[in-house]
């Protein structure tokens, strides 16, 4: 093993240079520099400068006179010259206009400019020197001086400092009551130890961004009343070696002499990745620093009460050696919210906000199916800052449906310019989608339909918004969801004889739906229950990947092309069937540019 160098001894080493440089200073540039200030010349000269009315200023002391005489380029130099007996000297002076000032520099004592020269300038040159040190120590080091190399960088928190309990939490019932599990026995370990049962050590948040691990976290730092470390991953990630590892021995350290408390790794996936063999360089730092925390967390005793609470968003990426029982014994998933939970999200962030008594907040969480709850949080806030922009003091159900859409879509752009022809084509375009929508059963119901621009893109949209919740998709929805989304374009070349762009999204949409129905969810006639695609990534867009031959994926690619163009057969037949209808809500539309589900249902029951 390599000796490391003692860090005195080139601290002394670079002392020891600076040495060198201030004596070559001392000796070489500052008689130089002071040369340059001072000229000597002799009396002749001197005389000769006043005869030429080149001398400005001049004093005489009883061995010398010093004078200034002006250059052509108007800088001055001082000179200096030996004392004469010239009696008529002084005259002479009168007669030029010179002046009688000080001119020769004040020459210090050889006491002063020793200490100037030899203590002073060292001093200076030490103390900058500790100072730059213990900044550098400071940065990289991770502390004030050599002893803190690798102290942790978790933060300490109490129940009184996170602001947060699980009252503050809604839509996540499930992961409360397995942490709620945890906060008790933090309480009361009798209770558990008297039965045997021993804590969970780890417990892995797990969800798509935006659900609230973080929260959940801190929440349970406000139940708790224990200690809480609260860490990010990326401040294991350190460009020393080693400087990883060291961090998760100290943070270790710093929770068994805190026992019992609780320690928080949000996005531990930063560290926890799978090990290969890919190679050596920085992936071995922060293998380095995952083997450390495997270590550490088979070390402790869970008896003590220490927990470690740590959330991803990318689960699959994780070590298998991490979430192995004994480690990570818990996984706890934070999915999207429900109905039910979107609309309890919605009264906690709407609790602190001034809103109207007669809010509906179920029919905004039927509208927001899909959204996390920092979206819902966004949806309501947005909803506030409308209904001030609107000069109002209450917040109305009119804001938080249109702050639904802002999120959705984007904000309104009534500016664009839009020419007659190409607004009637959007207003059938949109007509399309919710007349195909209205006349399929499994649909569900138009909520909104309008042909103002959004900041997204969008030149018009229909929203669709269900009664219920429905946690399953049958193949007659997936099929007439397809239908609907080529509704539009088939309204454009069944009334104008054409296609337009503004079918981009649908067909991106309805591939996508199709796609799923064949290589995921079983719903093909030609390869029944067989999976031929794979999820990669759950939480962050859920990136797919064949797992099948270039033959297959032919057969795929002509299976879907099948499922959208019977789809696209079925929109157009039901639109001219009902063609007059078509015809009579586009008019309508085009007049209004909005209308509600409300409106569009009255007037097909004519």
């Amino acid at each position: 093993m390599k000796e490391q160098k003692h860090p005195k001894k080139s601290i002394i080493f670079s002392y020891a240079i600076a040495l060198l440089v201030i004596i070559f200073f001392n000796t070489l540039i500052v008689p130089t520099f002071l040369q340059q200030q001072v000229k000597e010349v002799d009396y002749g000269t001197f005389l000769k400068q006043v005869e030429e009315g080149k001398v400005s200023e001049v004093e005489i002391e009883k061995d010398k006179i010093g004078f200034t005489v002006k250059n052509k380029d108007k800088t001055e130099q001082i000179y200096i010259t030996g004392l004469m007996e010239d009696p008529e000297l002084v005259n002479k002076l009168y007669a030029e206009g010179v002046k009688f000032s000080k001119v020769i520099p004040k020459e210090n004592s050889p006491l002063t400019n020793f200490i100037l020269s030899w203590i002073l300038l060292p001093a200076i040159f030490i103390g900058l020197g500790q100072l730059l040190i213990k900044q550098m120590q400071k940065r990289m080091l991770g502390g004030g001086n050599a002893m803190t190399f690798g102290k942790s960088n978790a933060k300490i928190y109490v129940q009184a400092e996170t602001g947060k309990t699980f009252k503050d939490v809604a839509g996540q019932d499930e992961a409360k009551e397995a942490l709620t599990e945890i906060v008790d026995f933090l309480h009361s370990p009798e209770k558990y130890t008297e039965i045997g049962a021993i804590l969970p050590k780890g417990a892995l948040l797990v969800g798509p961004p935006g659900t609230g691990k973080t929260l959940l976290a801190r929440a349970v730092a406000g139940e708790a009343n224990v200690p809480f470390f609260s860490i990010s991953g990326s401040e294991f990630v350190e460009m020393f070696v080693g400087m990883g590892a060291a961090k998760v021995r100290d943070l270790f350290k710093q929770a068994n002499e805190k026992a019992p408390c609780i320690v928080f790794i949000d996005e531990i996936d930063t560290i926890g990745k799978k090990r290969d063999n890919a190679g050596f360089g920085g992936n071995d730092e922060r293998e380095q620093t995952l083997n450390q925390l495997l270590t550490e967390m088979d070390g402790f005793d869970g008896k003590k009460g220490v927990v470690i609470l740590a959330a991803t968003n990318r689960p699959e990426s994780l070590d298998k050696a991490l979430l192995r029982p004994g480690r990570f014994d818990r996984r706890i998933p934070v999915e999207l919210p429900d109905l039910a939970g979107r609309e309890a999200i919605l009264k906690v962030h709407a609790k602190d906000i001034k809103m109207k008594p007669d809010i509906d907040f179920n029919i905004i969480a039927r509208a927001t199916s899909g959204a996390s709850g920092a979206d819902l949080a966004n949806i309501v806030n947005e909803g506030a800052l409308r209904a001030v922009r609107q000069r109002r003091n209450l917040v109305s159900q009119e804001d938080l449906e249109e702050s639904v859409e802002v999120v959705i879509a984007g904000y309104q752009r009534k500016g664009k310019v839009i020419s007659p022809k190409e607004k009637e084509i959007i207003a059938y375009h949109e007509i399309g989608h919710a007349l195909v929508a209205a006349k399929q059963t499994d649909s569900a119901p138009v909520h909104k339909i309008t042909i103002i621009p959004r900041t997204s893109g969008a030149l018009g949209y229909t929203m669709q918004v269900e009664e219920g919740e429905n946690t399953l998709m049958s193949k007659e929805q997936a099929f007439n969801k397809i239908a609907t989304l080529t509704g539009g374009r088939a309204a454009e070349e069944l009334i104008f004889g054409t296609s337009t762009s503004g079918a981009s999204n649908d067909i991106e949409q309805a591939t996508k739906i199709a796609r799923a129905m064949v290589t995921r969810l079983g719903m093909s006639k030609n390869f029944d229950m067989m999976a031929l695609e794979t999820v990669t990534n759950q939480y962050l867009g859920g990136d797919t990947s064949l797992a099948c031959s270039s033959e297959t994926a032919t057969k795929i690619d002509q299976e879907v092309l099948e499922i959208i163009k019977k789809a696209h057969e079925k929109a157009i037949d039901i639109l001219k069937s009902n063609q007059d209808k078509m015809h009579q809500l586009a008019r309508y539309l085009l007049e209004k540019e909005t209308i509600t589900g409300e409106e569009f249902m009255e007037i097909i029951n004519q």
